[in-house]
């Protein structure tokens, strides 16, 4: 494997046309040529018969330890092997939240290192990603969930995390179409503010990362699915597929949903499950919410797109899945939950649906470990927070692929609390589910 180091920019890509980047003075001259002089993203190579790194699933974490092991390690001898489309999965089907309003200081330092990654990437990858830092509100409709909000507060400002608490009138004003009426069916009594949360453009952090690790080098083959492993002497050798058998000296899987699928392959359970988490999209209208709202008692939060279409989340179907639709009854709990909240919307129309397939561990934390022999390693157990880890579960990813150990952000993130007790349970800490 290469020594890691820093990797020199590349000038050229894939099949040896110069690499073009992305500028006001590029569009202008692409715009009078007529716009045919664009290179393709990222290259489509044929898989090589070996690499020094795998990388099974190619949705965001996949690509972006890709682009982290070939910029931070200098390992551009890499492939991203992805069974359908890049981004196809869990990436694309989210609601596309970013932020670090976490309990335990693990969560707060891993997710508000995140964020912050978020917030230079658009510069990073030379792709805007639509960063749109618009603050979102945890909201308390009960005097219990107020004193879990200060709580959170709290905790937030002890990790070194910016969040304040907001009174009904600062909610009324930042979000003047939720009924704030004291007869509302869940009175709202406060909410806890993060400012740098907001909202970043899905498909466009896959394509940047997939673009820039492109560009260094990194081969991404889609429509290549991954069938078996080859071993040796406890050591991963190779991966079989569906595009012919690769050899490589080490496998890193961020497959999300499917991982305990992927484990079952080389003889590993997982302590997951994999649920359907359903998101939904309105027909469009004029501005109307400029943050992201979340009410825990009905499960529900909402923010609004460039568009004008409501992005609507709620919580997991209650039965394990692998199908990516849901069911009719968790639809109409989140429009009951969104109109309960805002009742101006009840006379919008759904416009699309869709889910995607998130594996939840018990703690609600991820799992970033060594996974059975030497030289396999899993990243999992995001549920339904992935999306907003990507640029630091990449990061970290690449770190222990290139290093053979954890990052010291995810140091509590491996296997070994299951045996030890030491869970970081966010979920039943913060309250929050998303």
């Amino acid at each position: 494997m290469a020594i890691p180091g820093r990797c020199r920019q590349p000038v050229r890509d894939h099949d040896g046309t110069p690499t073009l980047k992305y500028s006001a003075l590029n569009l202008l001259r692409q715009g009078i040529a007529g716009h045919k002089g664009w290179p393709a993203a990222w290259a489509s190579p044929e898989p090589k018969k070996s690499y020094d790194v795998i990388i099974i699933g190619g949705g965001g974490h996949g690509l972006a330890t890709a682009h982290y092991l070939a910029r931070n390690h200098g390992i551009a001898s890499v492939a991203v092997l992805e069974r359908a489309w890049i981004g196809g999965g869990n990436t694309g089907r989210n609601t596309t939240v970013v932020r670090s309003n976490y309990f335990f200081p693990e969560s707060a330092a891993f997710y508000d290192f995140s964020l912050k990654l978020y917030e230079g990437l658009s510069d990073e990858l030379n792709f805007n990603i639509m960063l749109s830092q618009r603050g979102m509100m945890t909201l308390a409709h009960s005097h219990h969930d107020l004193e879990m909000m200060n709580r959170s507060c709290n905790a937030m400002l002890i990790n070194g995390v910016p969040a304040q608490m907001l009174t009904p009138d600062e909610i009324g004003k930042r979000a003047p179409a939720l009924d704030m009426s004291a007869d509302a069916r869940h009175p709202v009594l406060g909410a806890l503010m993060q400012e740098r949360a907001g909202v970043a453009r899905h498909d466009a952090v896959a394509w940047g990362y997939a673009r820039q690790a492109s560009a260094m080098g990194v081969d991404i083959i889609q429509n290549c699915e991954v069938t078996g492993f080859e071993t040796v002497s406890g050591r991963v050798t190779g991966v079989r597929t569906s595009r012919g058998d690769i050899a490589c000296e080490r496998v890193g899987i961020a497959v999300a949903g499917h991982s305990s699928v992927m484990a079952n392959m080389v003889g590993a359970r997982l302590p997951l499950r994999s649920f359907a988490l359903q998101a939904f999209v309105s027909e469009p209208l004029k501005p109307v919410l400029d943050t992201v709202v979340l009410s825990p008692a009905t499960g529900v939060y909402v923010s609004q797109s460039d568009k004008g279409e409501l992005v609507i989340g709620a919580g997991l179907d209650l039965y394990t899945s692998y199908a990516q639709r849901g069911n009719l009854p968790m639809i109409e709990d989140a429009v009951a939950g969104l109109i309960a909240m805002f009742p101006g919307f009840s006379r919008l129309r759904l416009l699309r649906q869709w889910a995607g397939i998130v594996d939840v561990v018990q703690d609600s934390t991820a799992i970033m470990d060594r996974l059975m022999y030497d030289g396999l390693y899993i990243n999992c157990g995001w549920g339904t927070g992935g999306f907003k880890a990507i640029p630091a579960g990449g990061y970290t990813f690449a770190h222990m692929i290139a290093h053979n150990a954890a990052h010291p952000l995810t140091e509590g993130f491996g296997l070994d609390r299951f045996a030890s007790g030491a869970l970081i349970d966010e979920a039943a800490a913060s309250g929050i589910a998303h």
